[in-house]
């Protein structure tokens, strides 16, 4: 099982999105484990997008990050982080398939509506900056041998 973070960016918040989004996630199978509504700090947002410092967007990701609310989520799965991603679509809403998170919901080249880590290194340390110690939960969902066959002991 994999965890990845995934975020509903501040347009997807203002755009009433979130519930349509996370019902995509649980209806795929995948677990949410962690959710919260929260305004993202300048320091958190530059800590999160250290990587992007030098690039002509970086100020304006900063800015739009922290502009409103935005939904974290700890979600978990057999390859969440690779489902997350795919689900999530292209980077740019006018180039995303439909069928996507992006390509349903999304037209813009700088709101792209959603973040989900890229590795499970990511995924680790990106969870680490959102959520605190007792905030992502481990518990045992009723329907986990409906999503998973686990005839073999480990789901697959």
């Amino acid at each position: 099982m994999e965890t990845t973070l995934i975020i509903l960016k501040p347009d997807a918040v203002q755009r009433g999105l979130m519930g349509r989004i996370i019902s995509r996630f649980e209806d795929k199978g995948l677990q949410i484990i962690g959710c919260k509504l929260m305004k993202i700090s300048e320091q958190l947002a530059a800590t999160h997008y250290a990587a992007h410092k030098n690039r002509p967007f970086y100020n304006g990701l900063v800015q739009f990050m922290t502009s409103s609310p935005v939904l974290v989520m700890a979600v978990r799965g057999v390859g969440a982080i690779a489902i997350s991603r795919s689900m999530m679509g292209a980077t740019f809403g006018s180039k995303a398939e439909g069928g996507t998170i992006r390509g349903d919901f999304g037209v813009s080249n700088s709101f792209n509506l959603i973040h989900g880590s890229d590795s499970p290194e990511a995924a680790e340390k990106e969870l680490g900056l959102f959520f605190n110690d007792g905030e992502v939960l481990d518990y045992q969902r009723a329907i986990e041998g409906w999503v998973y066959d686990i005839s073999g002991g480990d789901p697959e």
